[in-house]
């Protein structure tokens, strides 16, 4: 959406907001985004987007953490230093649990953040776009890409499905 025009529609309710999208999508428009103040219970699938990976990659994350802190353990104690603690056998599983259970949690938490981020296109040198200051404040909004092949009629066609929605405020941006 860097250097591609689009038209924003501003609505004051999320209710609203949930008509329109679907009355959007009814008349075959594309919805790049929508910008709420808060999370909409629902607004994902009215979108069609899919369920995140980031369960599946937290699990995975977790999964190679306990393997790895179980088997350094296992390795330091049986291995590399065997000390003798009060006549324990050196492979003392339970011993290794809390130590395991913490390295799941770590390893899990790292993968879904740097999971999050490489997807989202965040961290360093990323451009935030700010398409209004109201938007986190009191106003959703919903932002519509322009077809460049028949700019005018698209713009005439997006503004005509948005004022059918009951959109308080529509502008073209790019």
């Amino acid at each position: 959406m860097n250097n591609q025009q689009y038209i924003t529609a501003y609505y004051l309710d999320d209710d609203d907001l949930m008509k329109s999208v679907k009355h959007i999508r009814e008349k075959g428009l594309s919805i790049n985004d929508v910008l709420t103040p808060f999370p909409v219970h629902g607004l994902d699938k009215l979108l069609g987007h899919r369920r995140s990976y980031l369960p599946q990659v937290g699990f995975i994350g977790g999964a190679i953490g306990a393997i790895c802190g179980f088997y350094f353990q296992y390795w330091i104690f049986t291995e590399a230093y065997p000390l003798n603690f009060g006549g324990k056998p050196f492979a003392s599983i339970p011993s290794f649990i809390p130590v395991t259970f913490e390295c799941t949690v770590l390893f899990a938490a790292f993968s879904m953040f740097f999971a999050f981020l490489i997807r989202s296109g965040l961290g360093l040198g990323a451009q935030a776009k700010i398409h209004d200051e109201k938007v986190t404040d009191d106003r959703f909004m919903v932002i519509i890409p322009i077809d460049e092949s028949n700019r005018q009629d698209s713009i005439n066609h997006i503004e005509a499905v948005l004022n059918e929605t009951g959109a308080k405020e529509v502008k073209v941006n790019g």
